[in-house]
């Protein structure tokens, strides 16, 4: 049999214990021999936490199960907290597995496929589960403490400084110190901004006078108002102040920051840095506008990208006001020695770009090649969705069958409630949101006839629908229509390359409607239509 070998650490400080990556391949690998198998591939995660399913090489491995033939028919790990330490997440991956003809093998926690085996498997799970919850606040507290104490968690120190070891009573903490070759890049940075420089500018001659950031890479506007803005460089010290929610970074509330003043050697007098705060409020009073509404007034914004350094190009105004420019955001950012991408007036290149879809993308013929392209793929679709509601129904049935047999258990005196009340609520909220998903599912209602060719007559009307929109439409509306066809503009030099893909539906008989980008901008293969655009009426 071929399997695959899965190692994962979630620390540096685990992989220096009997956990290592080698240590787990080592112990891997000679199970196999003992097994007489065949290794047909390893994956191995570094510094990856099992709370969640979002891993490399895990990801990998999971996608590697949809070939045909299968590359093996078993992934073996160290322990199934290696796997998963997630329950949920366990469960959903490894049921997954079993449809592919793939299962699960712990080298050191020996379970069958029988009921008693899966019962024994979901108990370890749950274990390696509260196991990983604990440590996580166990954890999260003594950072907490830590930190009261004055003393560096894990995270990088801010440019200017650097973290150095310090033995307190026989143990080595990490305390802060400054780094006397960055030091004065951060104290020349807040002494051009009292000058009356502003962010731009800073960058440029920190960048023409050869200096770098930490990575090595040239100082940008942003990079600079993050330095202007940090309370860091006034001694204080702050641990806390964020949090992920959802992928998102949250302000945490003032209760849970921790905050020492005169912590450190300061670089920048508290009065000094209170004052560029006042004078960096008084210079951004376009904060106060909503982002929606300023970035409506932009045809273009969003798709439009230099091709010479990949940034986006983003539209703004000149010096006087007068002309809006599409201009490469990172020479905005870096001065113009970092891109060679001249500016567009606005007022010119919209019309250009726009004149050009409806002249040359939005045909008869065009339009009836991509359609026919999307509703091979939403075929495809349906059968992807028919396929995940068989297992997500078989999963269903699996559940049911277990909660049965535990209520049989409990009703016939064998198993108390108390004991096995917990495993019951997990399966019932599993079984809830199978259900719904199964329910999302079959809102999908699945197409009674094939997907069909447009008629001339129906692509004809919705290229009028189209056109018009462009044209008399709002600026709303044409946005959102273009952001629904085009996927990226690309501009170098006076070359333009449009990548686009099939804007609406026209497999149903609707008119006068622009459809979600859910159902349009992710269906198609893209693709791409270059236009040589005149530079020199363009620029100016």
């Amino acid at each position: 049999m071929k399997v695959a070998l899965y190692a994962r650490v979630s620390s540096e400080q685990q992989a220096e214990k009997d956990l290592s990556i080698p240590a787990q391949l080592k112990a891997l690998k000679t199970n196999v021999l003992k097994r007489g198998w065949d290794v047909a591939r390893e994956f191995v995660d570094k510094a990856e936490s099992a709370r969640s399913a979002n891993r490399p090489a895990f990801q990998e491995m999971i996608d590697c199960t949809k070939q045909k033939p299968l590359p093996f028919q078993a992934i073996l790990v160290w322990k199934l907290s290696r796997f998963a330490r997630n329950r949920e997440d366990s469960i959903l991956y490894k049921s997954l597995l079993r449809k592919r003809g793939v299962q699960v093998i712990s080298i050191n926690e020996q379970i069958d496929e029988s009921p008693t085996g899966r019962l024994l498997e979901g108990m370890i799970e749950s274990i390696d589960e509260f196991y990983s919850a604990n440590l996580g606040q166990d954890t999260r507290r003594g950072m907490k403490e830590n930190a009261q104490r004055g003393f560096l968690n894990g995270a990088p120190v801010s440019f200017g400084y650097r973290a150095t070891f310090k033995d307190i009573n026989g143990v080595k903490k990490r305390v802060i110190e400054v780094n006397e070759n960055e030091a004065p890049i951060v104290k020349r940075a807040f002494d051009l901004f009292l000058k009356g420089e502003g962010a731009k500018n800073i960058a440029q001659q920190l960048n023409a006078d050869g200096f770098r950031n930490r990575q090595g890479k040239p100082w940008n506007k942003n990079l600079i108002f993050y330095l202007l803005k940090n309370e860091t460089y006034t001694g204080t010290y702050i641990w806390n102040r964020f949090n992920k929610t959802n992928g998102l970074k949250v302000l945490n509330p003032e209760s849970e920051i921790v905050r020492i003043p005169n912590h450190h050697t300061p670089l920048v007098e508290q009065t000094v840095f209170e004052h560029v705060q006042r004078i960096l409020k008084e210079r951004a009073p376009e904060a106060k506008s909503h982002p929606r509404a300023v970035a409506s007034q932009h045809l273009l914004s969003g798709l439009v990208y230099c091709a010479r350094c990949g940034a986006k190009m983003i539209a703004s105004t000149a010096k006087s006001g007068r002309f809006i420019y599409y201009a490469c955001q990172r020479k905005s950012k870096e001065g113009r020695a970092s891109c060679s991408q001249k500016s567009f007036n606005a007022e010119k290149l919209e019309p250009c770009i726009v004149d050009t879809i409806k002249d040359r993308l939005l045909t008869k013929e065009i339009l009836t090649k991509l359609v026919c392209m999307v509703c091979e793929e939403l075929e495809n679709g349906e059968a992807e969705s028919e396929i995940k509601r068989v297992t997500l129904k078989s999963q269903m049935a699996e559940i049911e069958k277990k909660l049965a047999r535990y209520y049989e258990l409990i009703e016939g005196g064998t198993l108390d409630l108390n004991d096995v009340a917990s495993r019951i609520r997990e399966l019932n909220a599993r079984k809830e949101a199978l259900t719904t998903e199964i329910a999302r599912l079959n809102a999908q209602t699945p197409r009674a006839v094939p997907f069909a060719k447009p008629s001339e007559e129906t692509v004809t009307a919705y290229v009028e629908d189209l056109r018009s929109t462009l044209n008399e439409g709002s600026i709303m509306h044409r946005k959102a229509f273009l952001n629904s066809f085009i996927r990226r503009i690309n501009i170098k030099d006076s070359e333009a390359e449009i990548e686009y893909t099939c804007p609406i539906g026209l497999t149903g008989n609707r008119r006068n409607e622009v459809l979600s980008m859910a159902q349009i901008g992710s269906r198609g293969r893209a693709r791409t239509y270059n236009i040589t655009v005149n530079s020199r009426a363009l620029y100016h």
